[in-house]
């Protein structure tokens, strides 16, 4: 049979009978067998929009103004990347975008931050360059860390555990929102260079809005298929932290961002990687496991897959 994202619909869970809340469980764990669903979004569009105009207006500062806003111990976790440094695992060329990056902050003396401070830095976000883009850019990132909440939500239900067994997990985690802009391909500086490489993200699960151009590919059924979030949805890909909590069960959403062939203007998209606390012991849930499904992954912390990560892809050096 062949595989097919779905659509499901986050207050059917929330607010409709069990036999309802039973379909859109079902509807989603048969979704994420392909690594991706679509569900609807508490974005408002027109707080998407003034966050596009906002970043359009800082990605076109002059390069020497948008660096001064890199944070080079932050390994990405914050602030301004610019183009050509981040590379896919397992691919020679850098893919062709530049990034601004940012999260919630965390008090300087949480235990977390003192604990992991490569994934709790300082942030910085480009205000002085263009004024009020924090607040907005805090608005978009608690709205849909909230939503990425209520999908786990159902994921957690969808495994066998309490509905709130990611809610802790998930607090005061170093989810990372990310803006990121695709120059044209026609300035990239090589032949073979790619908007982004094929990659499954490290964390649980990411969420993705409307982008501003097409592009986004995702791996289903042997094949690229292309995909585009709706108006007022998101699409939401699993990462390699669930893949191992769910011991296989739910696959790594491989993915990547491929300019058409007739496109040769720029793309802008935000998304948002939803991380569990980097304390979190990464092992197969007991509810994943059986004698026909046997443990597939050993235990590890969070912290050290992330970091792991980040040193592949040439954000950590």
């Amino acid at each position: 049979m062949k595989e097919t994202i779905l659509d499901v619909d986050l207050l059917a869970f929330e607010q409709g009978t069990k036999r309802q809340q039973a379909a859109v469980v079902d509807g989603l764990m048969r979704s994420l067998g392909t690594g991706f669903v679509v569900t609807t979004s508490d974005l408002p569009a027109a707080l998407l929009d003034e966050a596009y105009g906002m970043l359009n207006r800082f990605f076109a500062l002059e390069a020497t103004t948008k660096r001064q806003f890199n944070v080079p111990e932050a390994f990405g976790q914050t602030g301004y990347t610019e183009t050509l440094v981040e590379t896919a695992a397992s691919e020679k060329l850098p893919d062709w975008k530049e990034m601004l990056n940012w999260a919630l902050p965390l008090p300087d003396n949480h235990p977390l931050r003192r604990r992991f401070p490569t994934l709790y830095p300082e942030q910085l976000l480009p205000e002085v360059a263009v004024p009020g883009i924090t607040a907005v850019l805090q608005t978009f990132h608690q709205t849909i860390a909230e939503l990425q909440c209520r999908v786990l939500r159902i994921i957690a239900t969808g495994l066998g555990c309490h509905h709130d067994f990611f809610t802790d997990l998930v607090q005061d985690a170093p989810t990372l929102t990310r803006a990121i802009r695709y120059p044209p391909m026609s300035e990239a500086p090589a032949a073979g260079h790619m908007w982004a490489a094929a990659h499954g993200d490290i964390n649980l699960i990411t969420a993705l809005p409307r982008a501003t151009a097409p592009g986004l590919q995702v791996y289903i059924d042997g094949s690229w298929v292309n995909a585009i979030a709706p108006e007022g949805q998101v699409i939401v890909n699993s990462g390699l932290m669930l893949e191992r909590i769910s011991n296989g069960l739910i696959p790594t959403g491989w993915h990547r961002v491929l300019a058409p062939s007739e496109w040769d203007r720029e793309r802008l998209s935000v998304v948002q990687f939803c991380h569990p606390k980097p304390s979190t012991l990464l092992t197969p849930l007991s509810s994943c496991v059986n004698a026909s499904h046997p443990q597939r992954f050993a235990g590890v912390m969070a912290a050290d897959a992330l970091e792991e990560v980040l040193y592949q892809i040439k954000l950590m050096d």
